[in-house]
């Protein structure tokens, strides 16, 4: 396949990023935990289609849990998470646990595991392809981060109390 659609799948990848870094920016977070978890989902969003390409269908096969399940569960979660702490004090600036961090790049990561089963086939050379996922979920989630925070500045509690419910009406999607 052409480059331009590997350019495609890596702004389809990206918008399940950007979706949720937007909720997950009205946490008011640290401009340096914004860095890091932007890297970490980029760093995910490199080896999970690669992790997909060589472990394949046999992984699915052996999970007894739906990765869409798993998605639910992560970003319900979360979810849950935002909408508690958006009755709570919120003028302090938050910095991220690295578990946090962890859990957000693999909840908004599984979707290029599924990419990743086919990943040859997409493109001749499946590292390019998980560079350019890598780079764009990157770019993407830092961005969206951003305009979250940026929200959360001129919206305060009501911005964190809607992206949390964002956050489960997405993970609801994700089992359908």
């Amino acid at each position: 396949m052409a480059i331009t659609v590997v350019f495609l799948i890596a702004i389809s990848l990206s918008m399940d990023a950007f979706s949720l870094s937007l909720a997950y920016g009205t946490f008011n977070i640290r401009k340096s935990s914004i860095s890091i978890l932007s890297l970490i989902v980029g760093v995910y969003h490199f080896f999970m289609p690669i992790f997909g390409m060589i472990v394949g269908q046999k992984v699915i096969n052996l999970l007894p849990i739906k990765p869409e399940i798993i998605i639910f569960i992560i970003l319900f979660l979360i979810g849950i998470q935002m909408i508690v702490e958006s009755f709570g004090n919120k003028t302090e600036i938050r910095k991220l646990n690295f578990t946090e961090m962890l859990l957000f790049g693999f909840a908004v990561s599984l979707d290029s595991f599924s990419v990743g089963l086919s990943l040859k086939y997409i493109y001749k050379n499946p590292y390019v392809c998980a560079l350019i996922f890598s780079i764009s979920s990157s770019i993407f989630t830092f961005f969206g981060l951003n305009i979250g925070m940026k929200v959360s500045n001129y919206f305060g509690r009501m911005s964190t109390l809607l992206g949390g419910i964002i956050l489960i009406i997405i993970g609801l999607c994700s089992l359908v």
